[in-house]
């Protein structure tokens, strides 16, 4: 049974970091392309940021260049998201998803997700 596990939510003020990670289990990551996701209130699900496989290659929402990082660590078999420069819009529940090899283009196909962790950005 895949199970995706985030952590590391919370509150932080406008401005600070946060890191969140995404434990995995039933499935190597290493097989995997590993992303994150943001569902804000009253709002869609949206990407964030993804990685490949191999980690040779990353993705990320134009909202959040230049401020937020996605690594991972297949010994672990954790993907973390490293986010600074926090904005109140930044507040949402993320999620942390999987799918084989390549980061599949829509949210429809990605395979396996997480059960969220709340990330609030208070102003």
């Amino acid at each position: 049974q895949v199970q995706l596990v985030e952590s590391g939510g919370g509150l932080v003020q406008t401005g600070g970091s946060l890191r969140v990670s995404c434990a995995a289990s039933g499935l190597l990551i290493r097989n995997y392309a590993m992303g994150w996701f943001r569902q804000a209130p009253g709002k869609e699900r949206e990407f964030v940021v993804a990685i490949n496989w191999s980690g040779s290659s990353t993705y990320y929402a134009d909202p959040v260049k230049g401020r937020f990082t996605i690594s991972r660590d297949n010994a672990k078999n954790t993907v973390y998201l490293q986010m600074n420069s926090l904005k109140p819009e930044d507040t949402a529940v993320y999620y942390c998803a999987a799918v084989y090899r390549e980061p599949a283009s829509s949210m429809e196909q990605w395979t396996y997700w997480g059960q969220g962790t709340q990330v609030t950005v208070s102003s």
